[in-house]
């Protein structure tokens, strides 16, 4: 019997599209990231990742001024989903979810279907603003 070949899993990638302050600019980034996961044989994370990115360059398109940007990076059979915004206030805090009829939902539904999220400031080196991410596993 043959013994077992062991295949290396995709080699690592990223990618990051930077999108004007325009409601359109969400449209453009979850067909990007279709495109991008279907190309690199991802295709079972497409629907999840859509919707995780969708929710995050929404938050950044509506609640700031400045341009955003989607970043997407896979590597050891994980991918994280950024969202980039100039503003360097954090994410509404999850006890104020609740009081907030339109806003906030975005974030609980990235919380609910991430493995992982988080965010963090850009504060070092004259960045300014923020991430916010989150993270899929390929299983």
């Amino acid at each position: 019997m043959p013994e077992a070949t062991l295949r290396p899993g995709p080699e690592p990638w990223e990618y990051c599209l930077y999108v004007p302050n325009d409601p359109r600019a969400v449209t453009v980034s979850r067909r990007t990231l279709r495109l991008i996961l279907t190309l690199h044989g991802l295709i079972r994370l497409v629907d999840v990742a859509e919707l995780l990115a969708t929710e995050l360059i929404s938050n950044a398109v509506r609640h700031t001024k400045g341009p955003a940007a989607l970043r997407l990076r896979w590597s050891e059979g994980v991918l994280r989903i950024g969202a980039w915004d100039a503003d360097p206030a954090p994410p509404v805090p999850l006890d104020r979810m609740a009081a907030l009829e339109e806003d906030g939902r975005g974030l609980a539904l990235v919380m609910a279907c991430a493995d992982l999220w988080g965010w963090q400031p850009l504060s070092a080196e004259g960045n300014r603003g923020k991430v916010v991410w989150c993270e899929l596993g390929a299983a």
